[in-house]
């Protein structure tokens, strides 16, 4: 079975072929650690794991690593903006280095908390300053950099085919770009972008170091070049990020590091579509904003809202409501809960090719979760079967199917005892009370099962 999806450097499905046998190259933009990662940040990398997992699903060996923006982003993806790190540290009292760990263990908090796997690489940006040195090296002794007002420019004039991500002309990019940024006047034109910052604009910089360009950090497009590189080579097959990096980000990454090795540097670039509310797309500067830990203050639980991702393609934007989510929350639970009734598994190959089949067209969940919907509901299968056939298919959507809730201290006692006592008032014809008992597990979140062998429970 191929894998197709869509490939933005192309605008089209393509079948995905690898550059080598044994191993598929994946870099995927990891988080900015200066606040929370919001739930629409969450989306991109719940799509991301659904990509890698179908991968494993097909048999491919998936190599993948991020990098963690812990010094040099801006509130701007060109050069202008606030400083984001810096923004955290004034907000909070701290350094930016403690701002930077402690975003960074949350981060990886939610990471877990969607069951998303961890990739093979993860590297902070502060370990590389003296790879961006020598890159910025090489770049400069092909004559693709200048440096003006103390800062390293990139010129974007030197590389012809800087618009062949964004498919945007430069005089399309200048009319999109925003008011309310600062123009550097330093720059040759309005697109190039800095590689090396040693006149930084604000105040109380912390980050800096002492490189043969000047005291100073590296510019945010940087570190992605240079992390990629050192875990894959000159070459790559798959670059993931937001739609929202297509026209600035991630063109400025192909500039350089095209320009650095002189080939083509990444196969497939993969995107994922804005989560979006009534003001449109979430993101953090827009001041508040909705993370897990919030939706898990709501009542909700990361699965709720993982299974609400999946009901929608990732190339789609997403609206984001708390009814979509109530309406999430409770087929998941009916889902899990039936799960959790079905016998021990028994070997079964019924419709797994059928499931995967709709991940290998372009990722499509949502067709996905309709058949495992149809083998649940398959009256040719026994439930064992079924019981197989859903567990590996929750392989790859790790929505915890069949994973039972931890229970509080004493609670599995509570209940076990009154299943008990439901059981001995069927057994003594007062049915009023095994119902009245029912109807109290049922609102406890507990399921009954009854059949010949006994009564089974499971909390939902």
């Amino acid at each position: 079975m191929k894998l197709k999806f869509y490939n933005s450097l192309g605008n089209e499905l393509q079948e995905f072929v690898p550059l080598r046998d044994d191993r598929v190259s994946i870099y995927t933009c990891g988080p900015t650690v200066y606040d929370y990662a919001h739930i629409g940040n969450m989306r991109t990398y719940v799509s991301e794991d659904i990509l890698v997992r179908t991968l494993e699903a097909l048999g491919y060996n998936v190599e993948r690593a991020m990098n963690i923006t812990d010094v040099g982003h801006l509130t701007d993806d060109g050069d202008e903006g606030d400083d984001k790190m810096l923004l955290g540290a004034q907000r909070e009292k701290k350094t930016v280095w403690e701002i930077a760990d402690y975003y960074t263990e949350a981060f990886f908090k939610d990471f877990d908390a969607l069951k998303l796997k961890r990739p093979t690489i993860i590297e902070k940006a502060t370990d590389h300053i003296d790879d961006y040195v020598n890159f910025i090296g090489k770049l400069e002794d092909k004559g693709y950099t200048y440096q003006a007002g103390g800062n390293v420019y990139y010129d974007v004039s030197k590389f012809p085919n800087y618009t062949e991500l964004n498919r945007l002309s430069l005089e399309d990019l200048k009319v999109g770009a925003r008011d309310d940024v600062v123009v550097d006047k330093n720059k040759k034109n309005p697109f190039d972008f800095v590689l090396w910052f040693t006149q930084s604009r604000f105040e109380n910089q912390q980050m800096r170091w002492k490189t043969k360009y000047g005291e100073g950090y590296p510019g945010w497009h940087l570190e992605c070049s240079v992390i990629a590189m050192n875990a894959f080579g000159p070459r790559m097959d798959i670059h993931c990020g937001g739609v929202d990096h297509i026209a600035t980000h991630h063109t400025n990454e192909i500039a350089q590091s095209e320009a650095y090795t002189g080939e083509k540097w990444v196969n497939y670039w993969w995107h994922a579509e804005w989560l979006i509310d009534k003001q449109g797309k979430m993101s953090k500067s827009r001041g508040e904003f909705l993370s897990l830990d919030y939706l898990k203050s709501q009542g909700y639980e990361p699965m709720d809202y993982k299974y609400f991702l999946l009901g929608s393609h990732y190339r789609r934007q997403l609206m984001f409501t708390f009814e979509g989510l109530d309406g999430a929350k409770e087929a998941y639970s009916k889902l899990k809960t039936r799960c959790l009734a079905l016998d021990p598994p028994v070997e079964t190959d019924a419709y797994y090719d059928e499931f995967l089949s709709q991940l290998a067209n372009d990722l499509n969940t949502a067709n996905a979760l309709t058949v495992l919907y149809k083998c649940l509901n398959d009256k040719e299968l026994s439930s064992g079967e079924k019981a197989f056939a859903l567990a590996r298919m929750d392989e790859v959507l790790q929505l915890g199917l069949f994973e039972e809730k931890e229970l509080e201290l004493g609670l599995k006692e509570k209940i076990e005892a009154m299943v008990e006592e439901r059981n001995q008032a069927k057994l003594e014809k007062d049915y009023a009370k095994a119902d009245k008992i029912r109807d109290e597990l049922i609102a406890m979140g507990v399921s009954i099962k009854d059949s010949k062998d006994g009564t089974t429970w499971a909390l939902n």
